[in-house]
């Protein structure tokens, strides 16, 4: 099984010429790319931030976080229990790196995604270029590839090009959408945290003109 698998692969980057190596190089690196932001995309807890928030904040909840939200919580009340002045600013700062682990390889996965139909469409052109050579003179066949070889080409490179492209896009598209949840649960930790500081400055208040 695996050595015909090999065959069709030798087969593929025979037929497809010089756009073939490319092609399978980024397929491997989209591949790679996706799998490592699913992996920085990992939520936690199914819990909601308000009852996070709640749980680590009692001794025995604060268990190891499993996810992005979880460390964010973490990150966050470690802020926000040293009371510190304008603490949005500083849960701006505390959080931005898992902001910017939201986003991280989405532009070289949207390039790939991008790159890899023009790539095949380069090699449509070459193959159709040999095709009308061939057919100028007249040769199925040839050394080079003829008239079958040319459109061979055409046809497997434009397939490569879009069987790259089309799981890509649905992919990236799939976890463009977890990574916007994410940054609007990272936004409402904030929006916890800086309301309930509100409140207690305002009990404070309270406290003080009684």
């Amino acid at each position: 099984m695996l050595s015909g698998f090999s065959q069709q692969l030798i087969t593929y980057f025979e037929v497809g010429g010089f756009v073939m190596p490319p092609l399978f190089l980024a397929t491997f690196v989209m591949w790679f790319a996706i799998g490592v932001r699913w992996a920085h995309l990992r939520r936690g807890s199914k819990h909601s931030v308000r009852e996070l928030v709640r749980r680590y904040r009692r001794p025995q909840g604060r268990h190891a976080p499993a996810g992005l939200i979880d460390s964010a919580v973490v990150q966050a009340l470690t802020v926000a229990d040293r009371q510190p002045p304008d603490l949005r600013l500083w849960l701006d700062d505390a959080l931005a790196s898992f902001e910017r682990r939201t986003k991280h390889h989405r532009a070289l996965i949207t390039s790939i995604v991008a790159t890899a139909p023009v790539l095949g469409l380069l090699g449509t052109v070459t193959g159709m270029i040999e095709t009308f050579d061939a057919l100028g003179d007249m040769t199925l066949f040839s050394q080079s590839g003829g008239i079958a070889g040319g459109i061979s080409q055409a046809l497997f490179t434009t397939q490569m090009g879009l069987g790259v492209a089309i799981p890509g896009l649905i992919v990236s598209r799939l976890l463009d959408r977890r990574a916007l949840k994410l940054r609007g649960e990272l936004a409402q930790i904030k929006d916890v945290l800086c309301t309930e500081s509100d409140h207690g400055d305002g009990l404070a208040a309270t406290d003080r003109s009684v």
